[in-house]
């Protein structure tokens, strides 16, 4: 079908953005928690309201305050006011809304994705009041993406300055989320469930919005209500992989971790807790992708599609693989349409050389370098989250105008993408994507449309 390129656009722009809309809490929350009369039903699980004391709230995550919101709705005025709801969570500065019976802590700022002192005073609130809970009490747990980052405990004899530092570190020397995970829950109070430990509900029930390829329940927000045995030979190896030992945080983590090791030999199983856990996953990227095929049909395309079940390659990799699927479809022009989720890493330039971007813009700009044709072509990759890297784009677009545009100018891809620059490359040619907090986190969301190509 013949498309001009602002069609290409904008299609490709409703089509991300449906995906986005599709996993926020306000649609998924109601598909899972209902009230009717006294009995409230989460999931499969019903439990009798009668038989409840009081109901707490707690958790973290970029999508933790429209969670909230969504949770007391469905509970309603009557079940916030007869169980004494209250509770706490953990979320970025600009994500705080006003709730009726939780608090929304600001635990770290917009565009850091790094634990804090805030977010530190915040999880020990959290621990605090699910300690104080009873046997006759139900605790709400929401969990989402950025989690980790969110609900900071730092294990004793480890501080949080270092504990950043170490988080810079593996991220700089391209370190997975699960290689990541693997060591933060190690140095940690809460994570690796340390929640469902500290908890004295009767009944423990967590709503999980996934932004971890695959879903793994330990790894989304580093497990906080997954009872886990500990693993510290495993973080000890990833700070041996990624060579970590070299810097100061590194080596007092594996003093940490070694000590750990030989204590954690002795213990059986997977720890306990008082309450009866349920973990429930409410969405992920899959229902994002879905959504996003439902809108490209509507808008009249022949779509193919992708969701990633686990760690994607570097954004430079990721981008030639989209980019050769794309141009496979230019000569038949069916199907017309890719959409593709997941979330691919980025290697770090040197420190003094970085520039600004994040996963998104990175895969943007290395798409546009893969392709020297653009007509008939349109691509956006951006963060559900609204949130790429730490700048105030979800990530970018590339088309046929775009292009032209970096031609006029000058703009050397390659140089930009060795940098890890694309905010600066994309910001001269107005190709950023911009929403604010989009309340969710799914991973990312990539959609490529085709029309035409020009002659």
């Amino acid at each position: 079908m013949e498309r001009d390129c602002q069609q290409l656009r904008e299609d490709a722009r409703r089509i991300w953005w449906a995906g986005v809309q599709a996993v926020q809490p306000e649609n998924l929350v109601p598909e899972i928690l209902c009230v009717e009369g006294n009995l409230l039903t989460i999931d499969d699980q019903v439990i009798d309201l009668g038989a409840v004391g009081r109901i707490a709230i707690v958790g973290a995550g970029k999508a933790g305050a429209s969670m909230t919101l969504a949770v007391e709705k469905a509970l309603g005025e009557g079940v916030l006011r007869d169980k004494k709801v209250r509770g706490w969570v953990n979320v970025p500065a600009d994500c705080v809304q006003a709730a009726q019976s939780v608090v929304l802590h600001a635990a770290r700022p917009a565009g850091l994705n790094e634990p804090t002192a805030e977010g530190v005073a915040g999880t020990r609130e959290i621990l605090r009041l699910v300690g104080e809970l009873g046997p006759d009490d139900l605790c709400l747990c929401l969990i989402s993406g950025g989690g980790s980052a969110l609900l900071p405990a730092p294990i004793e004899g480890f501080s949080l300055e270092s504990k950043g530092v170490l988080t810079r570190e593996i991220a700089a020397r391209g370190g997975s989320i699960e290689q990541l995970n693997a060591v933060r829950r190690e140095l940690s109070e809460i994570k690796g469930g340390g929640l469902a430990r500290a908890c004295r509900a009767g009944q423990l029930v967590t709503l999980i919005l996934s932004d971890v390829p695959g879903d793994d329940l330990e790894t989304i927000a580093s497990g906080p209500t997954v009872l886990r045995r500990p693993t510290p030979d495993l973080a000890l190896q990833v700070l041996e992989e990624l060579r970590l030992e070299d810097c100061e945080a590194g080596r007092g983590a594996a003093a940490i971790l070694r000590k750990r090791s030989a204590a954690a030999k002795s213990i059986s199983g997977k720890g306990s807790s008082e309450a009866q856990i349920t973990n429930l996953l409410i969405g992920n990227n899959a229902t994002a992708v879905d959504a996003a095929g439902i809108e490209a049909e509507r808008l009249g395309y022949s779509h193919a599609m992708i969701s990633e079940n686990k760690p994607e390659p570097t954004a430079e990799e990721v981008a030639g693989k989209l980019m050769k699927i794309a141009l496979s479809m230019r000569p038949s022009g069916e199907p017309d349409c890719l959409i593709s989720g997941g979330e691919p890493t980025v290697r770090l330039a040197p420190a003094a050389e970085r520039g600004r971007g994040g996963r998104n813009q990175q895969l943007a700009l290395a798409a546009l370098a893969e392709v020297e044709d653009w007509r008939g072509m349109a691509m956006l990759s951006g963060g559900t989250d609204g949130e790429d890297g730490p700048t105030d784009a979800a990530g970018a677009f590339v088309d046929e105008e775009l292009a032209q545009a970096v031609r006029e100018k000058g703009l050397d891809s390659a140089d930009y993408l060795r940098r890890n620059d694309a905010y600066h490359f994309f910001e001269q040619v107005e190709g950023l994507i911009k929403t604010g907090p989009t309340h969710t986190n799914v991973c990312d969301l990539r959609v490529v449309t085709v029309g035409r190509r020009g002659t």
